[in-house]
């Protein structure tokens, strides 16, 4: 670990196992509490019992060995016959301890996965956090994988430590007996060490921690190291794979090969290190073990030939010494697990610190959402001073007033980079960066279409219904929606489990939002570029839908398409100020029949003739 730790950085933030510590405090303060600490009490328990039978395992090295000492059959055999009901014992509890122990290992993983997901979609965060300098990356392989490390290791290696510490509690007063005093001469003068086997194993132990210390600490960062440089590497891998058309299409094999072998460079590169120091620990560890095995029976040995000892003695002795050293090893056994698991925890660190850094205080300088009927009891859109602005406080849109009226449908126009989709961003509660006021309709209410609609994996029929359940609505409905939209093909399809944004063209997922807009009906739709994959002859069928079956429904849209504007009342104009856009307004232009006088005559024929004399 490193030095600061256990205290608090610069910047108010909290260090390392302050942090793991609140990760843990709110595991075992929370909803999931009960089952935490019931899980924990059992393996305490277990552990004890394991401790147990491992005190009775060392008394019966002495009594076995005694036996064999004295060649005495019986007791030879009888102590066969405990060694086997020991054996079942041991075997019996440490299984049972296992599964406790993976049971609490599961559990705390899944509570620390819900709570990172739900933070993480929660209020939007997961968009937001794209936008916060120096934000977590991938937070996907922090949620899925650096969780199952940090939970994992973490409830190993306290069961491991705890088992240490009453392990050399028990063993401790154990070698202390056993060993009894050694009695030293130097020159003239001669005095007695009493429990010296203890100071032996403290020294012992002492040493290999220290040099464990000394040989391994660049693993800790080069454990970090690593675990970036393997998710950057996937992340590229994802990348090509959800691009892959775009890719084939002009012809960037060759560009992505080289950047996929940078890539993986910096995974061979961070594991390169990481193994010279797992190597340099080998060299001490090894060296260590091979040690242990004879450095007690050596230490002990003086009173074994003085007759001050006998043969069973002496291997009770060497079997506590080494449950004493190893309980006092517990630092050198798990340092490569030690710095492999703060690697883990410090990447879920701060994915929580850029969650919380994707909140706005009070105090911060942001844009007000209002929700909810006006001062006259209407559901409107309001933008009051508004101003919106980059994370970093440039303006982008410099001023905005405007009301749109329920039903009313309103073009917003633009040119490129002058903050229409953040205009939109910042009315669904994504943008909070910014100062004045918004008002909006109800939430459950509005409904936004982005250029290219999201589809959810499963099956079509949930991607049609999103986010709705699929059940919510009837399969006549669903049928009808798709059939309006001229999609009636993918009607046999509907219960079929695709990747259905890369089956379906751009167009076709373009229509199958409309098609979702049918079922829901929003009472205010937001649409983004919405048409923009869509033929004139498309586009005109999907605009339509809002002079009849969502002939009630507010639309504000963003579009560029010859023509969108004759289907709105009115229009807005972001035009560019001296440090930002400015919204303006903008003469409508109504939608007239004179793309298609034929009809508009016939239709005026038709209703003459109906006419009464």
């Amino acid at each position: 670990m490193s030095d600061d730790d256990d205290r608090r950085e610069d910047g108010g933030k909290p260090g390392f196992m302050a942090s793991f510590w609140r990760l843990t405090s709110q595991y075992y303060r929370g909803e999931e509490r009960r089952r935490a600490w019931w899980l924990t009490a059992g393996v305490l328990g277990l552990t004890l019992l394991q401790i147990a039978v491992q005190v009775r395992f060392n008394i019966w090295n002495r009594d076995f060995f005694n036996a064999l000492e004295s060649r005495d059959r019986d007791a030879f055999f009888g102590q066969l016959g405990l060694f086997m009901a020991l054996t079942i014992g041991s075997m019996v509890t440490a299984v049972f301890q296992l599964y406790m122990r993976q049971m609490l290992q599961l559990h705390w993983r899944e509570w620390l996965v819900k709570r990172l997901q739900h933070r993480w979609l929660e209020g939007g965060r997961h968009y937001r956090i794209n936008f916060l300098p120096d934000a977590a990356d991938n937070p996907d392989q922090r949620i899925s994988e650096n969780t199952r490390w940090a939970t994992a290791i973490a409830v190993d290696m306290a069961v491991g430590l705890v088992s240490s510490v009453l392990m050399l509690v028990s063993f401790v007063g154990i070698l202390w007996t056993l060993s009894g005093p050694l009695h030293v001469a130097l020159g003239s003068s001669e005095f007695e060490i009493p429990g010296y086997m203890v100071f032996a194993a403290l020294l012992y132990a002492g040493i290999g921690s220290a040099l464990t210390w000394f040989i391994g600490r660049p693993m800790v960062e080069a454990n970090i190291r690593r675990n970036e440089a393997e998710s950057d590497h996937r992340f590229a891998l994802v990348r090509l794979r959800e691009s892959s058309e775009g890719i084939a299409l002009i012809g960037g094999e060759a560009d992505e090969e080289r950047g996929l072998h940078r890539a993986f460079g910096q995974v061979a590169r961070s594991m390169l290190d990481l193994m010279r120091s797992e190597r340099r620990l080998m060299w001490l560890t090894s060296a260590y073990g091979m040690l242990l095995t004879v450095f007690p029976v050596l230490v002990a040995s003086p009173r074994y030939f003085a007759g001050a000892i006998t043969l069973g003695v002496l291997m009770q002795i060497s079997s506590a010494f080494g449950q004493v050293t190893s309980s006092l090893n517990w630092f050198v056994d798990n340092f490569p697990r030690l710095a492999d698991w703060r690697s883990h925890v410090a990447r879920v660190v701060e994915l929580e610190e850029t969650l919380d850094g994707a909140d706005v205080s009070e105090s911060d300088a942001v844009i007000e959402i209002e929700e909810g009927p006006d001062e006259d009891g209407r559901e409107v859109l309001a933008f009051r001073d508004l101003q919106i602005a980059q994370v970093d406080g440039t303006l982008v849109i410099e001023e905005a007033n405007a009301e749109i009226a329920p039903g009313e449908r309103v073009l917003i126009l633009g040119e490129s980079g002058s903050g229409k989709s953040t205009l939109f961003r910042a009315i669904a509660g994504l943008w909070p960066w910014g100062s004045g006021a918004i008002r909006i309709p109800r939430r459950k209410s509005m409904m936004f279409m982005p250029q290219r609609p999201y589809l959810p994996l499963g099956t079509l029929h949930a991607a049609l219904t999103y986010p709705a359940p699929a059940e919510e609505f009837p399969r006549e409905a669903v049928q009808a929606a798709l059939e309006r939209c001229a999609l009636e093909g993918l009607v046999p399809r509907l219960d079929e489990e695709e990747r259905w944004d890369r089956i379906l063209s751009l167009g076709e997922q373009q229509r199958l939002a409309f098609a979702r807009l049918l079922l829901h009906r929003p009472g205010w739709v937001f649409m983004d570029e919405a048409t923009a994959a869509l033929d004139e002859a498309n586009q005109d069928a999907m605009m339509r839908m809002f002079g009849e079956e969502l002939a009630g429904s507010a639309l504000v849209s963003i579009g560029h398409r010859p023509g969108l504007d004759a289907y709105h009342d009115r229009t807005l104009k972001l035009a560019p100020g001296t440090e930002g856009a400015r919204l303006g307004r903008r003469r409508p232009r109504r939608k007239t029949s004179q793309r298609n006088p034929i009809r508009r005559l016939f239709r005026r024929k038709s209703s003459k003739a109906g006419e009464p004399n």
